[in-house]
């Protein structure tokens, strides 16, 4: 049952959170330097490897700070102005490693995408042989609501003998993703999305030969040093003070995913939510401009009204949050999220809505 006045969130992170992950949050938090913590690190990093098929010389790293500090982290430990990288840049989140890799003078290319268009095999064909060294890409750009497809990736990446980064913050358990099928070295995901915990929390996977680079190679940096971080992840710890209480939090829901089925049962739920809901749309004015969507949102362009507009609407009129854009996308697309803890009914509560906006000339 929800709280009266409560928001229904359909965003892509923050999402709605679970009463009994609620209730951890609200805890006192417990001192951290603790074997009992120590074992509470290591169960994560067990279910983490379990849910995205690691190899078992895989080694996980719990960073706290958002996804862009997990993304800039990996930028700066694995790779150096020696390598010569890809980027796929198709949104904001791609575009994002771009800027990283600019901050710290790592020589790449670009292959930028049209809103709304997958990157092709045919594109990466022209880079084959010219020496690269590794591939950046957020597998489901989360701004456009576009999934590329990670096993053609991952061979392109393996014919080239490229290290292979995946960002799957938003697309982690929401799409099928397999690291040891697909050849990735690194993935990243976080807190907020799918695991449905307080944003705070970011997780990087990263494979023997990642792991490999990230010893030799040498970092500027204190926080962001992932030698420190995987030195004292052997115990179980964390190089300064982790944000203690999401860890816990992480804990329960890896748990409670694996009670319920595994990674295949939780990417089916959020599957049949997508579902669920691009069928209660249809008929309404809006048209979906992406050639291959994850699960975890349905990307929506009105037909005849601002994108912003219907955000504000549903936030300020019927309690209920949806993920806008920003920049150039703002008034062209918004966002649904399919992840958390969502019902079908909460679908039904969503599309009402979005009907009444309807007959009442908002959109």
């Amino acid at each position: 049952m929800r709280k009266p006045n409560e928001m229904l969130n359909f965003t892509v992170g923050p999402v709605m959170s679970s009463p009994d992950i609620l209730a951890i949050g609200g805890e006192q938090v417990p001192y951290f330097r603790t074997q009992e913590f120590s074992d509470i690190i290591l169960e994560n990093e067990a279910l983490m490897k379990e849910f995205v098929h690691a190899p078992e010389e895989a080694k996980v790293v719990f960073i706290t700070g958002s996804g862009t500090a997990s993304m800039e982290a990996v930028v700066m430990n694995v790779f150096t102005p020696a390598d010569k990288l890809i980027v796929i840049d198709g949104g904001s989140f791609g575009h994002r490693f771009t800027e990283l890799c600019d901050i710290h003078h790592i020589p790449y290319t670009s292959i930028c995408l049209e809103s709304g268009h997958v990157v092709t095999d045919e594109m990466l064909r022209k880079f084959d042989g010219k020496g690269y060294t590794g591939l950046l890409v957020n597998i489901h750009e989360t701004s456009t609501g576009v999934h590329y497809n990670p096993q053609m990736l991952g061979e392109f990446c393996r014919r080239n003998d490229m290290m292979y980064v995946i960002d799957a913050i938003s697309s982690f358990l929401a799409d099928p993703l397999d690291m040891t099928e697909v050849g990735a070295d690194v993935i990243i995901t976080g807190s907020q999305k799918v695991l449905a915990c307080a944003p705070g929390i970011s997780i990087i996977v990263l494979s023997e030969r990642a792991l490999k680079r990230v010893e030799r190679n040498e970092t500027k940096t204190m926080y962001l040093d992932l030698k420190g971080a995987l030195k004292n992840a052997e115990r179980g710890q964390t190089p300064f003070t982790p944000a203690v209480g999401i860890l816990r939090q992480i804990n329960a829901r890896l748990k409670h995913i694996k009670e319920d089925g595994g990674a295949i049962a939780e990417i089916a739920k959020i599957k049949a939510q997508a579902e669920d809901f691009r069928k209660k749309i249809k008929g309404l004015p809006f048209e979906i401009k992406s050639e291959s969507m994850s699960n975890a949102l349905t990307p929506l362009t009105p037909t005849g009204a601002s994108a912003h507009e219907i955000f504000l609407q549903l936030k300020d009129n019927y309690g209920i949050w949806i993920c806008p854009n920003g920049g150039e996308l703002k008034d062209t697309l918004f966002r649904v999220g399919h992840f958390g803890a969502l019902t079908h009914e909460d679908n039904d509560t969503l599309v009402a809505a979005l009907k009444d906006l309807q007959k009442k000339g908002k959109i």
